[in-house]
C-alpha cells in the first residue's frame, strides 16, 4: 500500500499568464499558496491482475486501455504498468470546477504514488513537469502549469514561466508575523457553482494569442506578481487587497465566462462590508470566492454574502508519500 498526499492550492494574482499562448511570446508569472487541504492517492497490489480505480465512479477492468479515467490511464501507460493495481482517491474538497487546482493535484499525487509503487524517487520539478506532460501534451487539457508546480512544490511562492517552457519556483520569503498577519486575514466561502474551467481557458486563450490588447493585461498582470512581493516584503499587509482588486478587475475583461451577475453582486457585498479585495478562485464562473479584509471584518462580510465560508490555512509541504508499505511486484 502507498499513499500519497497532495495539496490543492491558492492562486492570488498572474492566473492566466501560465499559459503558453502567453509565456511562449512575454514570459509569465504567478504568485500563490498550497493549503491544507488535499487529495490523497492510494496506490495498492491487486492479487488479480486486473486494474481497479475508484474516485467519483469505481472503473474494474482487464486492460488499461478499457481504463476511462484520461489521466489515471496516460499516468500508468507512461510509467508503464500494464496493471495488476488498485488506485483510490479521496479529496478534501469538491473534486471538480473548484478553482482549487483539483485535477492537477491529483495528476501530480497519482505520479508520486505509483513512483513509489515502483520504488522510485521523484523530485518535485520533476513532478510538476511530468504532470504538465500528461495532461497538456498527452492529454490535450487548454490549461496552464501553475497548478501542477504549486501542488508539486507546496509553500508560498512565485512561479515563473520562461518562453523556452521551463518553470523556477521560488519561495516567498516574508517575515513570520506578516506571514501569519497574511494568512489570518484571508477569508474564503464556496458560491457552490462547480464548473468547467476548459471552455473560459480556451476562450481566454484565443483572445490572448489574437488580441495586443488583452497581452497588455496579462502584463500588468504578472507586473503585479512582483509588485506584491515587494509591497509584502515591505510589510505593507493592506497593498494585498489593491492588489487582488486590480489584479481582478484585469482577469475579467480576459474572457467573458470569468464572471456573472451573482460573482459580482457576492464581490461588491464584501467590499462594502470591510473586504479590500478579492477575486474568484481558478479560471471563473464558480468555485470559492477569496478576499482579503481585516480579521474582525470576517463575521461582517459572511453575513453579507449568506455562503458557506471554508476555513483555509497554508501548506508549506508539496506532494508527500504518507504511507510507504511497498511488497514485491
Amino acid at each position: 500500500m502507498i499513499i500519497s498526499r497532495t495539496p490543492l492550492r491558492m492562486s492570488f494574482v498572474g492566473g492566466g499568464s501560465d499559459l503558453p499562448s502567453f509565456y511562449r511570446q512575454h514570459g509569465g508569472a504567478v504568485l500563490s499558496t498550497a493549503i491544507d487541504k488535499y487529495i490523497y492517492i492510494s496506490v495498492n497490489k491487486k492479487f488479480d491482475g486486473g486494474i481497479r480505480v475508484a474516485y467519483s465512479k469505481t472503473e474494474e477492468v482487464d486492460h488499461i486501455d478499457r481504463i476511462e479515467h484520461r489521466l489515471v490511464r496516460t499516468t500508468m501507460e507512461m510509467l508503464g504498468i500494464p496493471g495488476g493495481v488498485e488506485i483510490t482517491s479521496t479529496a478534501d474538497i469538491p473534486s471538480h470546477g473548484t478553482g482549487l487546482g483539483s485535477s492537477s493535484a491529483f495528476t501530480v499525487g497519482l505520479i508520486n504514488a505509483l513512483h513509489a509503487y515502483l520504488g522510485r524517487h521523484v523530485s518535485a520539478d520533476q513532478l510538476g513537469s511530468l504532470s504538465c506532460e500528461i495532461e497538456i501534451d498527452r492529454c490535450g487539457e487548454p490549461i496552464g502549469k501553475q497548478d501542477q508546480y504549486a501542488s508539486a512544490f507546496g509553500g508560498l511562492s512565485i512561479i515563473e514561466f520562461h518562453p523556452d517552457d521551463s518553470v523556477l519556483v521560488t519561495p516567498l520569503v516574508l517575515q513570520r508575523q506578516i506571514r501569519e498577519a497574511l494568512e489570518k486575514n484571508i477569508v474564503v466561502f464556496y458560491t457552490g457553482i462547480a464548473r468547467s474551467a476548459s471552455g473560459i481557458l480556451k476562450e481566454q486563450s484565443s483572445n490572448v494569442t489574437e488580441s495586443a490588447a488583452k497581452q497588455e493585461l496579462l502584463k500588468r498582470m504578472v507586473a503585479l506578481v512582483y509588485q506584491l512581493r515587494s509591497e509584502l516584503q515591505d510589510g505593507k499587509l493592506d497593498s494585498m487587497g489593491e492588489i487582488l482588486d486590480e489584479n481582478w478587475q484585469l482577469k475579467k475583461q480576459l474572457a467573458s465566462g470569468v464572471t456573472n451577475t451573482a460573482i459580482d453582486d457576492w464581490y461588491a457585498k464584501a467590499k462594502s462590508n470591510g473586504a479590500l479585495g478579492g477575486k474568484l478562485l481558478g479560471a471563473g464562473a464558480g468555485g470559492f470566492l477569496m478576499f482579503y479584509a481585516p480579521a474582525e471584518r470576517h463575521d461582517a462580510i459572511e453575513r453579507a454574502l449568506g455562503l458557506r465560508r471554508i476555513h483555509f490555512g497554508f501548506e508549506s509541504l508539496g506532494s508527500r508519500i504518507i504511507f510507504y508499505n511497498p511488497t514485491d511486484l
